[in-house]
């Protein structure tokens, strides 16, 4: 595991180095207390789920993944 210790605002990029290639960028955008807030920047079609949500995913199989990129965050 590779792990980066971040203040508020700053960032990590995850992906291609040239564009269009895909890549993730996470934002810190608040820490309080114990919990951290961030933020995803990925292209539309990059579907985002927390932990939870792709397990759950994985264990119905593929016919219950969810389509719209970062709107499947909401899920």
């Amino acid at each position: 595991m590779l792990v980066f210790s971040r203040k508020s605002q700053e960032s990590v990029i995850v992906g291609g180095d040239k564009p269009p290639e895909r890549m993730l960028k996470v934002t810190v955008l608040g820490i309080k207390g114990a919990r951290v807030t961030l933020g995803f920047e990925v292209n539309d079609d990059v579907p985002v789920h927390r932990w939870e949500v792709w397990e759950r995913i994985c264990a119905e199989g593929p016919q219950s993944v969810p389509t719209g990129g970062i709107a499947a965050m909401q899920a």
